[in-house]
């Protein structure tokens, strides 16, 4: 990262136990999940002074901080729905890189799909008939029905096909058919997307994220704490953001998500193109999500998505372009807010810890290079982020 005279390397990662939790609350899985980031690292906690938290409780950071006995001198609680967490890594290694923090754990948890089962309310992404959303709410509009509206915009523009869609939701449930850790590991078919019960034009149920429990955690730290790691270090080489809308009417191309910015900004930070990227870990609540997030973040020219997409490239075995490696938010998990746990997949990847999903490249080794975009609300925002190994 070039804002400051230090690299910055994520040294630990972690996930909670995850899925279906029946037993735990939020503060738990956050708790699990940093106590195993901690002790993968192997790093003295007592450098860890900085803390990102967000999507708990109203001062999400300083409850979090308290609940771990940590009392950081840097925070950030930036939250912008499923890329926080590629933003807050963002944020975090320029700290770290101007010498603002030595190390900077990013955690997470929820348990949305425990929640739901017990009648408890898990909040609102439309946030109520106020401010720009008001001259949307009252007529019903659903995140699904805007996700769905997008897609149906790019067929119509493009001719992506609904085939073609649910070629993205096969090919994650083979990659999380390799994935132990995964919700959801029986492969399924074209037909079998095809012919499920209807949740918003043109998506059907498995073009669409299960709810799940889980938390996870990331810890940043100063090169110089490298060395005193248990494992491999996977250095965070750039990174971008950009916001785009709140109302679905102030979004100008339905086909151009937010990504088209903070991916080239990573890009060039990072100082590679898409064409050097060994696989990638793109935010898949919706199987439109990841074709539209691939032509964004320039893997292929625009309105090629679906073409790109139904040809098996994003199979971690034979693909061309593993995606979602553990079978992403449609197939392993969506605990709510699933940004961070595409840098936990995305280092074990580089780390080569993957087991069965791992990836190799062409000569069987291991990736060099790998990408991390989150999306969040409603193609509202995208936070890019290229990391790589030694």
């Amino acid at each position: 990262m070039s804002r400051g005279s230090r690299k910055v390397a994520v040294v630990g990662v972690a996930l909670s136990d995850c899925g279906r939790v029946e037993d735990a609350t939020p503060y738990a899985l956050h708790a699990q999940a940093a106590r195993r980031a901690l002790a993968d690292a192997g790093l003295d906690r007592s450098l860890v002074d900085g803390l990102a938290s967000a999507g708990l409780g109203t001062l999400a950071p300083v409850e979090v901080a308290e609940y771990l006995g940590l009392r950081p001198t840097w925070v950030d609680s930036t939250s912008v729905g499923g890329s926080t967490w590629e933003v807050m890594a963002a944020h975090a290694a320029d700290a770290i890189a101007a010498g603002r923090a030595k190390s900077v754990l990013l955690v997470y948890g929820s348990t949305a799909r425990a929640d739901v089962k017990a009648g408890r309310r898990t909040g609102n992404l439309s946030f109520g008939a106020r401010g720009p959303l008001q001259f949307e709410v009252p007529y019903g509009h659903t995140l699904i029905a805007k996700y769905a509206m997008a897609a149906r915009r790019h067929m119509i523009e493009y001719g992506t096909t609904i085939e073609q869609l649910a070629r993205v939701a096969v090919q994650a449930r083979a990659n999380a058919a390799l994935n132990p850790e995964a919700m959801y590991r029986t492969p399924i078919t074209v037909d079998d997307v095809l012919s499920g019960p209807m949740v918003a034009d043109p998506f059907t149920r498995l073009h669409c994220c299960p709810r799940s429990d889980g938390g996870a955690a990331v810890l940043l730290a100063a090169e110089e704490y490298v060395r005193d790691c248990r494992t491999a270090p996977v250095w965070i080489l750039g990174a971008g953001e950009h916001v785009s809308h709140a109302a679905m009417s102030e979004w100008p191309d339905f086909t151009r998500s937010p990504a088209t910015v903070s991916g080239r900004l990573a890009f060039e930070r990072a100082g590679v193109t898409p064409a050097d990227v060994d696989f990638a870990e793109i935010y898949d609540a919706f199987t439109y999500m990841t074709l539209v997030t691939l032509e964004d973040l320039g893997f292929c020219a625009k309105g090629e998505g679906g073409a790109f997409v139904g040809k098996d490239r994003l199979l971690v075995r034979g693909g061309a372009l593993p995606v979602n490696t553990d079978g992403g938010g449609l197939s392993a998990l969506h605990p709510g807010m699933r940004g961070l746990f595409l840098l936990v997949e995305a280092a074990r990847q580089l780390r080569g810890e993957a087991g069965e999903r791992q990836v190799r490249t062409r000569d069987g080794g291991l990736p060099r290079l790998g990408v991390a975009s989150g999306t969040g609300g409603w193609f509202c925002s995208s936070g890019t982020v290229v990391l790589g190994r030694d």
